[in-house]
C-alpha cells in the first residue's frame, strides 16, 4: 500500500462533516480530503455546498459535488447540458479580462470551441510530434546529466518544471532568451490559483498574476508578428499563418492558447512528475517492476501516476437545462463541480483504489477529463514528457540516495507539489 503523503490530522468521520466550499477543508492532510471523497461517494445523491459569507472568493458560487466515477465521466460527455462557459474555475473569469486577454479553450462550448480546438489539433502533425519526442529523449538526458553534476537539493525546479517548459517552449519555436523570463512568469500567474487568500493579499496577488499573463501574451504577440514574416518549422508559425482553408489564430487567440499551454501543460505535467518520482520511491517494488522492463510497463505507469496524483482536482460547469444525474435533478444555471480526485478513487471502478498499482488494468482514470470536447489536447504530449524522463531517472536511480517528503500547496484546484526535497549517494554506479 502506499505510504500517505502526510500524516493524519484530525479525522473527517461522517460526510455531514464534509464542506468543500470551506477553505478549512482543503488545508486538510491529503488523506483526509481523500476519505471525505469517499464519504460522499456513499450517499444516495450529489450534495450542495455554499460558501459561508466572508468566506474567500476561491470558494465560488454554491454547487454540488459530482464525486462518482460515473457521474463526472457523463457530465464530461454531455457538454450541451453541463457547460463550461463562463468558466471552469473559481472565481470565474471576468468579462474584462476575456476581452484583454481573450477567451481560453477550456471555457468554451459548442462550434466556438469546436472550430478553435479544430485549427490548434491541425497542427500538431506527425512530423512535428515526431521531431519533439526526439528531442524530448536528449532534453531528459541532458537534465539527467544536470542533477548528477550539479546536485540540487529540489528535484521540482531542477526537473520536474523544466522539461515540459523547455519542451513547449521548442515547440512553440520559443528562443532561449525569453525562457527565464517566462518560467517565473508562469510561476507568478499559476501560485495562487485555487489557494484561499487573506487580507491584501486577495488584491495584491490576483494583480501580479494578471501582470504575468500580460507580459507573456506580450512575448507572444511579437513571437508570432515576427513569424507572419518568417515562418519557422514551429506550432507558432503553424498557428498563425492562415492554411489551406484559410483557417489561423488570431492574436488574442494565440495569446490565449500559449498562455493555457505555458500554465496549464507545465503545470499538470511538473506535479504529476513530481509525485511520479515518489511515488515510485515509496513503493520499491513498483520502481523495480518498471526497472525490470520499462518499455512493457510505463505505459500503465503514466496511467498509474496521473490516477494516483490527480494533478487537476476539479473543473466546475454550469447547467443549461433541466437534467437527472446520480439521483438528483439539476435546473438550469447551477453549478456543478466535477471532482476528478473523488472519480479516481471509485471503489466501484477501480480494485484497492489507494494502492499505486503500474499493472493495474483497465484504469479508465479521468485524470486528462472524463472524455467529451475537452479531454485534455496535451494528453499524449504529458505522456511522451514522463516516459522520456523516467527512462532517464529510472536507468540512473542509483545516484539518488533518499527523497523527503513533497511539499504539498494547498490548493482546492491542483494537486501542486511545491518542493520535493532529495539527495545524492556519493557515488554514481
Amino acid at each position: 500500500m502506499t505510504v500517505p503523503y502526510q500524516p493524519s490530522g484530525d479525522r473527517v468521520e461522517r460526510a455531514a462533516d464534509v464542506d468543500l466550499a470551506d477553505p478549512a477543508f482543503w488545508r486538510l492532510p491529503r488523506p483526509e480530503r481523500l476519505r471525505a471523497f469517499a464519504l460522499l461517494r456513499e450517499l444516495d445523491a450529489p450534495v450542495l455546498f455554499t460558501p459561508r459569507p466572508g468566506t474567500a472568493r476561491t470558494a465560488g458560487k454554491p454547487f454540488y459535488a459530482l464525486v462518482r466515477h460515473g457521474d463526472v465521466r457523463t457530465a464530461s460527455r454531455t457538454p450541451g447540458v453541463f457547460a463550461s462557459a463562463p468558466g471552469v474555475t473559481t472565481p470565474e473569469p471576468a468579462g474584462w479580462a476575456k476581452a484583454l486577454f481573450g477567451n481560453s479553450m477550456v471555457n468554451m462550448d459548442g462550434s466556438e470551441h469546436a472550430a478553435l480546438r479544430r485549427i490548434i489539433s491541425r497542427r500538431f502533425t506527425p512530423r512535428l510530434l515526431a521531431g519533439v519526442e526526439e528531442n524530448m529523449g536528449r532534453l531528459a538526458g541532458r537534465l539527467v546529466d544536470e542533477l548528477i553534476a550539479e546536485r540540487p537539493r529540489d528535484f521540482v525546479p531542477s526537473a520536474a518544471s523544466r522539461l515540459p517548459l523547455e519542451v513547449i517552449c521548442d515547440l512553440m519555436g520559443i528562443p532561449q532568451a525569453y525562457r527565464a523570463r517566462i518560467a517565473g512568469q508562469i510561476d507568478q500567474a499559476s501560485e495562487h490559483v485555487g489557494v484561499e487568500r487573506r487580507g491584501r493579499a486577495r488584491i495584491r496577488i490576483p494583480g501580479r498574476g494578471l501582470a504575468s499573463l500580460a507580459r507573456m501574451q506580450w512575448v507572444m504577440g511579437r513571437l508570432a508578428a515576427e513569424r507572419r514574416r518568417r515562418p519557422g518549422d514551429d506550432l507558432v508559425s503553424a498557428l498563425v499563418c492562415a492554411d489551406i482553408d484559410g483557417e489561423a489564430l488570431s492574436g488574442r487567440q494565440l495569446g490565449a492558447f500559449f498562455s493555457l499551454l505555458l500554465v496549464a501543460g507545465v503545470e499538470t505535467t511538473r506535479n504529476a512528475i513530481a509525485h511520479g518520482l515518489f511515488l515510485l520511491d515509496r513503493n520499491p517494488e513498483q520502481r523495480e517492476l518498471l526497472r525490470s522492463d520499462f518499455d512493457r510497463y510505463i505505459g500503465g505507469a503514466v496511467d498509474e501516476i496521473v490516477r494516483h496524483s490527480t494533478p487537476i482536482i476539479q473543473f466546475r460547469r454550469t447547467v443549461t437545462e433541466e437534467c437527472a444525474l446520480g439521483g438528483r435533478t439539476f435546473l438550469p444555471g447551477e453549478k456543478v463541480a466535477l471532482i476528478y480526485a473523488s472519480a479516481n478513487r471509485d471503489e466501484t471502478v477501480f480494485t484497492h483504489p489507494d494502492r499505486f498499482d503500474i499493472t493495474r488494468s483497465p484504469n479508465p482514470h479521468l485524470g486528462y477529463g472524463g472524455g467529451g470536447p475537452h479531454h485534455c489536447l496535451g494528453a499524449h504530449l504529458a505522456r511522451l514528457e514522463m516516459t522520456a524522463l523516467f527512462r532517464e531517472l529510472i536507468d540512473r536511480r542509483p545516484v539518488m540516495r533518499e527523497l523527503g517528503d513533497p511539499g504539498l500547496v494547498d490548493s482546492n484546484f491542483d494537486n501542486r507539489v511545491g518542493s520535493l526535497p532529495f539527495t545524492f549517494g556519493p557515488t554514481f554506479t
